[in-house]
C-alpha cells in the first residue's frame, strides 16, 4: 500500500495544496515519514486525510471555471462504521461546490471496499449539483465495490458501472479524459432514451 501514491502526472496542471481554494491549501507532505494508515497498512505521505478513517483522496485537478474536479481515492470506503461519505462531503466536496465545480469525476480503482449505509448524502451531494448540469461520476470502479453501490442504490445519484469501468485516464491528458466522460455520459443517456 505505501508504494501507490496519488496520480503525479498532471501536477504542471494543478496541485491542490496550491491552490487558495482547495480543502488541502498549504497542506505539508514528508516524503521520508509515513503517518498515515489504513487499518495496520501504511500509505505514501502524499495521500490527503480528509477525516476518514480507512479512505484518504487526492484533488488531482480542480478548474473552478470549467467547473470540474478529478479526485483520486484509496482505502476503503466505509459508511456503515465511520460514515466516509460525510466526511468526504462536508470536507472535500462542500468546498469545491461553494467555488463552483459541479462536474465530479473520482477514480476509484483504489477502494478496496465499500460498504454503504443510508444514501442520503449521495442524494444531497446530487442536489447540490443537478441544477448546473453537474454529474458525479465513479471511473474503473472494482467489480465487488460496483455491486455493493448497486446494492446502497447510489445509482440513483452516481454513474457508476461498465459504461466507466476500464478506462485508461492515466494516458490522457485532463481535457481528454474530461471529453471522454462527457462521451460516455452522453451516450448512456442515449441508451436510457431507448
Amino acid at each position: 500500500m505505501h508504494d501507490i501514491e496519488p496520480y503525479y502526472k498532471w501536477r504542471e496542471y494543478y496541485i491542490s495544496s496550491d491552490d487558495e481554494q482547495s480543502p488541502f491549501y498549504k497542506a505539508k507532505y514528508d516524503e521520508f515519514k509515513f503517518t498515515n494508515k489504513i487499518y495496520n497498512y501504511y500509505i505514501h505521505p502524499q495521500w490527503d486525510n480528509f477525516g476518514s478513517n480507512t479512505l484518504y483522496v487526492k484533488i488531482l485537478l480542480a478548474d473552478y471555471n470549467a467547473g470540474v474536479a478529478l479526485i483520486e481515492l484509496i482505502g476503503e470506503w466505509n459508511d456503515i462504521l465511520y460514515n466516509d461519505i460525510m466526511y468526504l462531503k462536508r470536507n472535500v466536496i462542500d468546498p469545491l461546490i461553494q467555488n463552483g465545480v459541479s462536474k465530479f469525476t473520482l477514480f476509484c480503482e483504489n477502494v478496496l471496499n465499500f460498504h454503504g449505509d443510508d444514501n442520503s448524502y449521495y442524494e444531497e451531494w446530487w442536489d447540490d449539483i443537478k441544477e448546473d448540469d453537474g454529474y458525479i461520476v465513479f471511473i474503473n470502479t472494482l467489480l465487488h465495490v460496483q455491486q455493493e453501490m448497486e446494492r446502497a442504490q447510489l445509482q440513483y445519484y452516481v454513474n457508476v458501472g461498465d459504461h466507466f469501468c476500464e478506462i485508461d485516464w492515466r494516458r490522457k491528458l485532463p481535457a481528454q479524459l474530461l471529453l471522454e466522460v462527457q462521451h460516455r455520459l452522453n451516450s448512456q443517456t442515449k441508451q436510457l432514451d431507448y
